[in-house]
């Protein structure tokens, strides 16, 4: 058995040593490849503060709306559409909204416009959640980047 531990530590100490060598003649790009629809921020000199600039998604989308898929929410179901124009959002409509119970209801009507104007901003679904509004921020922004994703927008 103490045979059996030594060779499982040498095959381990073999394999690290092995994966440190490929890590020091193995260089990493100095760009961040993109995530699911979102795009990466450009890399900031040191010390900066300056917020990175959205970066519109360029020509090749074609203007038009774009329905997003229904997501379904512990309080109903959200959908949103999307209008590009010129490679940027122009406009997100809510089409469906939570609507299990009035405070529901109030809840993403209230929700709602905020969201609106801070993907205008962003010119993206990564945005912060509303507070108080969890269930229908979650849905808006699942419907609106999969609307985006038909656009191949970002």
């Amino acid at each position: 058995m103490i045979g059996a531990v030594l060779a499982s530590g040498a095959v381990i100490l073999g394999g690290w040593e092995a994966g440190a060598q490929h890590a020091a003649t193995h260089t990493v790009p100095a760009t961040t490849p993109k995530s699911a629809g979102t795009a990466a921020p450009a890399p900031q000199p040191s010390g900066s503060s300056a917020a990175p600039t959205p970066t519109p998604a360029g020509p090749s989308v074609a203007d038009g709306t774009y329905r997003g898929s229904l997501v379904a929410t512990d309080y109903g179901t959200v959908r949103v559409s999307v209008t590009i124009s010129g490679g940027r959002i122009t406009d997100i409509t809510p089409l469906k909204l939570t609507d299990d119970g009035g405070r529901s209801v109030q809840i993403s009507r209230q929700a709602a416009p905020i969201l609106r104007s801070e993907v205008l901003k962003a010119q993206s679904a990564n945005v912060d959640s509303v507070s108080g509004a969890t269930y229908t921020t979650e849905g808006y922004l699942t419907s609106l980047q999969a609307a985006l994703d038909s656009a191949h927008f970002g």
